[in-house]
């Protein structure tokens, strides 16, 4: 399964290569249930080929005024195989239950200027690094390090951030009114010594309210995931059942890391695990298994596999078919024989 993890990565580092285009070239659709793909695309009014949408509150508007949708979600995310932009339309229906996020933090502290500017030019950095096609990273240490020297010189610095002032980046991480601050502070934490230490803060910020700060707690927490499996003797232990909720979630961030991480965390195939996420996220799974972007798809497809006891051979060798459809009504089946 390393091979397939490498795939996922490849897709999906390939596509960010590209940069973010002008047209759409897909639009993949969550969250529906009672109301239809067709409903939903004749109210969103944006289709493949269009240019993207400068403004989508117009759109998101007519989504919300269907009969059966409490709120919808756009995100416009990079890309499809052509270079063109993918556009994930989140529906949250109703009488559906929620995520419930804590709310906003009213504290003013804030990070100390060096670390806003070593945040900052971090990710001028990776997007250099990107449109190179220099998007690799060493996860191994239990944090991210790109290969890219620029950039990594800057993660080293959080390194050193987070030996050295671990206090105050934990309490903006809680307390802070900035959400720009938040999401910078659960970047940085990632990059403490003691993973299980930080564990505790990045499961606490994954119900914030802003998406930026989850999406960030959720990256950092699935690569500790994926450190502590490889790290038995650490004790790391991340918690599995709020990444399961979150691949309800109609923000596109919430269900992209919340699959990632659950793709390292059901690595053994733990059954309550598996149970868990067949009896709150099945239908999410499998939604998500047919999204036409593979990069994207690869770890829910993976994840519905293993819920319907497929052998990672078998899952990959549905994989690399091409035929996901196959994949997902022999689930079925498997999951109705018991």
């Amino acid at each position: 399964m390393k091979t397939l993890l490498l795939l996922f990565l490849l897709l999906l580092t390939s596509g960010l290569a590209n940069g973010q285009a002008s047209s759409i070239g897909i639009v993949d659709f969550h969250g529906l249930r009672g109301v239809s793909e067709q409903q939903a695309r004749q109210s969103l009014q944006i289709k493949e080929g269009d240019a993207v949408p400068g403004s989508p509150e117009k759109a998101v508007r007519r989504l919300e005024a269907l009969p059966n949708v409490a709120r919808a979600r756009l995100a416009i995310v990079c890309c499809d195989a052509g270079g063109r932009s993918i556009l994930y339309v989140g529906i949250e229906e109703k009488g559906v239950p929620t995520l419930q996020f804590r709310g906003a933090p009213q504290g003013k502290i804030r990070l100390p200027d060096r670390m806003v500017r070593a945040g900052e030019a971090l990710a001028d950095a990776v997007g250099r690094a990107v449109q190179k096609g220099d998007a690799g990273e060493d996860d191994s240490q239990g944090h991210a390090l790109f290969h890219n020297p620029e950039a990594r010189s800057f993660q080293n610095r959080f390194i050193t951030f987070a030996a050295q002032n671990l206090k105050t980046i934990r309490a903006v991480l809680r307390e802070s009114s900035d959400a720009k601050h938040r999401a910078l502070a659960a970047e940085i934490i990632a990059y403490a010594t003691n993973k299980r230490d930080v564990v505790k803060d990045l499961v606490f910020s994954m119900s914030d309210p802003d998406e930026g700060v989850r999406n960030n707690s959720m990256r950092a927490l699935g690569i500790i995931a994926e450190f502590a499996q490889s790290k038995p003797g650490a004790q790391i232990k991340v918690p599995v059942r709020p990444f399961v909720l979150m691949l309800n979630s109609p923000e596109w961030t919430d269900r992209n890391k919340s699959s990632i991480a659950l793709f390292h965390l059901t690595g053994k195939r733990d059954p309550a695990i598996l149970s868990a996420l067949r009896e709150r996220a099945l239908p999410s799974l499998i939604e998500m298994a047919r999204w036409k972007n593979p990069g994207h798809a690869l770890a829910p497809f993976v994840l519905l596999g293993r819920v319907g006891n497929l052998s990672e051979e078998e899952i990959w060798k549905a994989w690399t078919s091409g035929d996901r459809e196959a994949l997902v009504e022999i689930v079925r089946k498997n999951l109705k024989s018991k």
